[in-house]
This record gives C-alpha cells, structure tokens and sequence, in this order.
C-alpha cells in the first residue's frame, strides 16, 4: 500500500461531520486511511452539538483553515483532501498552500473572485445573513429552509429525514466573510488561483443546487484557467441539489471521486473497482 494513503473529508456548513460516514467506509474499503474531524467547535455527534453548540459561536474560516493545517501537520505525509460546500472552500485553501497532495471541492463555497450571485444563493443565505447579529453567533436552519438550500432536487420525505439525521446550528461568520469577500482587501475566503503549484483540484458541482448554483462554481473554475501549471478540472451532476453527498445517490458522486483520484495516480495499490449503486 502506498504510504500516503491519508484523506481528510472537510463537512460544510450546517451539516456534521458523521455525515461522512459511508464515505469513510468506502474509502476504507478502498485501501485508503480516510477522517472527517469536524470544525473547531464541533462537538462529537449531532445530538451534542445540537444541544450546546457554542464552541460554533464566532468560528470563521481562518480559525477552521487552521484547524485542519494543525491536524495535517500531525500527519507522517500530506493526505488528500475531499470538502463539501464551505469544506470544498477550505479545501482549496489548504491546497493552494501546498499542504495537501489533491483535493475535491464538491459544490464549493464561493472563493473571493467570484462576482456571480444568483437568487436561489442569496435565498440559501438570508436565515444568516438576514440579521447582522449572527455573524458572531449560531444559528441553525429550519425543515423548510434545509428543504429549500440541501433538499431540493429531493422528495420532501427524503429532505426531511437528512435534516433530523444530519444538521447541526453553523456559525454565522464564514456566510458574512463570503459575502462580503469581494470588498475586503485580504478576505479569508481568497485563495491563489493564479500561480500557486500545487496538486491537482477536481471542482464539482449539482446543476440543481441552489446553496452553491451551478453558476458560481463555473466562475471558480474559470478564475483557475490562467494556471497552466497546476491541474484543475470540473465536473457536473445533472439533477443534483446541495444534499448531493449525504442523499441516496452519494455512492455515485464517492465512486467518481475515487476513479478520478485512480486518473491521477493517488490510488492506494490495494484498490479494487468501486461499482455505483442504483
């Protein structure tokens, strides 16, 4: 087995970390050593984090960039990276420093850059940015909110039973930096499309998504297109919404993760084919 065989899953906004788990257990299978530690704050189940989750309050992206550099740097080599929403931001990030050998940004958070901001992102973001004062605090979404942000490319049923599964209250200020990252001269949301060297990204994105539409990653990814020394590629999922890594079609989005992550060479030599369900 290769010995850098490391993959660190990075979880987004409102969404736990254990919501990984059939991830983990693939990759596992797979020959890989995967872990989805949570943001600073987090607490260890949905349940804990549900009933205090303070540790949240105030969190920004700096402190969770650091979090995850801190727990790379305890690692014998760089791992690979996978993130979703603000994971697949962070993920970039991380990446763009070298600290990663690839990453998987699976409808990322918008880097600074970005000028596009469609209805349905804008929508997705009021329950927080609605009110200035939760920039510094929690706040946690509502059934019909999640429908509407993760859940709408779902039959409300579906919707439903991921909210109660897997949502936890998310910190207020990354939504704020994001949104206001264009006026801020050294936003935490900028990351270094331009002329860092560093490991191949895979951007991916639902056309159905309105937390992250289709069009903002179409702009992240042309903001990489005068970087000719590093690789960077995009794919799409026709039908898909926000909820994409977690809903009963996850296994088809890991199963092209995987294969694209083979393309590139980062394949444990333990490997067997990863056969999409349904």
């Amino acid at each position: 087995m290769s010995p850098n065989t490391d993959v660190i899953f990075i979880h987004g906004l409102w969404i736990h970390s254990s919501a990984w788990q059939p991830w983990l257990d693939l990759f596992t299978e797979q020959g890989y050593v995967p872990s989805a530690p949570g943001w600073p704050g987090d607490l260890d189940t949905v349940a804990a984090t549900r009933e205090d989750p303070s540790g949240l309050n105030d969190i920004g992206i700096s402190e969770i960039c650091h979090h995850y550099a801190d727990l790379i740097d305890g690692l014998d080599a760089k791992p690979l990276v996978i993130g979703h929403s603000f994971g697949g931001l962070i993920a970039q990030e991380l990446l763009a420093h070298d600290l990663v050998r690839a990453a998987v940004a699976i409808d990322p958070a918008p880097i600074k850059g970005v000028k596009a901001l469609p209805f349905s992102q804008l929508k997705s973001g009021l329950p927080v940015l609605g009110n200035p004062a939760n920039k510094k605090r929690t706040v946690a979404l509502t059934a019909k909110q999640f429908r509407y942000s993760f859940g709408n490319a779902l039959t409300d049923e579906e919707s439903d039973a991921l909210f109660e599964a897997w949502t936890i209250p998310g910190p207020g200020r990354p939504l704020f930096e994001d949104a206001l990252a264009t006026f801020v001269r050294h936003s935490p949301a900028t990351v270094d499309t331009h002329t860092a060297v560093r490991g191949p990204l895979l951007l991916t994105s639902g056309t159905e998504d309105h937390t992250v539409p289709r069009v903002v990653t179409v702009a992240v990814s042309k903001l990489y297109a005068d970087n000719t020394a590093s690789v960077t590629e995009y794919h799409e999922y026709e039908g898909r919404g926000h909820s994409l890594t977690m809903d009963h079609g996850w296994r088809d989005v890991a199963t092209d993760v995987l294969d694209w992550l083979g393309a590139k060479g980062l394949a444990p030599a333990v490997r067997q084919t990863a056969e999409p369900v349904g």
